[in-house]
């Protein structure tokens, strides 16, 4: 499976490079790494033919076949450690500025009630600062990424898991999103959304995988989330979901610490 997998990966950096995008995409489009004409390019290379030339090259940039084609050796592993702490300081920083005046929340602050969500549940600000720190964290490493490792990471990628087979199965954001439009929310019971997964070239054969944490107030460690009662994971965390499921060890980042297992 894995010489097939090399294989097919050849044919398509050959016939048309075609990589994921660069980093100046909105929100909406790093979301979807996967649901993208580079995606239709990857599994059929007659779709290249159709993405403009500077797509092309903006794909094709900092990657070579043989790089596209390498395990990741440790050396490798540390690069990408190194960004995702990078921008995990750099989305702390920047929000903090933006809505603190660059300071550091204090534990009255991070409980705080904002505002409300769209089911009148409180909004607290370590919410509102966690979700705001994640999209800049999101796109700092979209654009490093894009740059450095083009067609091998993806990004809030979603993933479904049959718990009695092992089957995994990749679920795009439209998916999802008609599911919920539909009434079908519960067909996203028990899918795992990791920030950042690193792959070669395929999402269901991972190489690593990072999710960031922003601790409020910053004093409070950093943890995986445990999943409720009644869930099909209940008594679980995130992180060993994300090890059984994909297979691999996942990376908790957190400004200032950095990546850990």
């Amino acid at each position: 499976m894995r010489v097939r997998h090399i294989a097919a990966v050849l044919g398509w950096l050959l016939l048309c490079g075609c990589q994921s995008a660069g980093g100046s995409q909105t929100r909406r489009e790093y979301q979807q790494t996967l649901d993208s004409g580079t995606n239709a390019c990857r599994h059929n290379p007659a779709y290249c033919a159709a993405m403009p030339a500077s797509v092309r090259t903006t794909a094709q940039a900092g990657a070579s076949v043989a790089g596209a084609l390498k395990v990741m050796d440790a050396a490798a592993r540390a690069s990408i450690r190194e960004v995702m702490q990078e921008c995990a300081d750099k989305a702390d920083s920047e929000v903090n500025l933006r809505l603190l005046d660059g300071k550091t929340p204090t534990a009255q602050q991070c409980g705080e009630q904002v505002g409300t969500d769209a089911e009148g549940k409180p909004i607290t600000r370590a919410m509102q600062l966690g979700r705001e720190k994640h999209e800049v964290a999101l796109r700092c490493v979209q654009a490093r990424l894009s740059a450095e490792w083009p067609g091998r990471f993806s990004l809030e990628q979603r993933y479904g898991y049959d718990m009695k087979t092992g089957a995994l199965r990749l679920i795009t954001r439209a998916q999802a999103e008609a599911w919920l439009r539909s009434g079908q929310a519960g067909q996203l019971l028990g899918t795992i959304i990791p920030d950042v997964v690193i792959h070669l070239g395929e999402p269901l054969e991972p190489e690593a995988a990072f999710d960031f944490k922003f601790p409020c107030p910053i004093s409070n460690p950093a943890s995986w989330r445990r999943y409720p009662r009644n869930h099909p994971y209940e008594g679980k965390t995130q992180g060993q979901m994300y090890e059984q499921v994909l297979g691999i060890r996942p990376w908790l980042v957190v400004p200032i610490l950095g990546a850990s297992q």
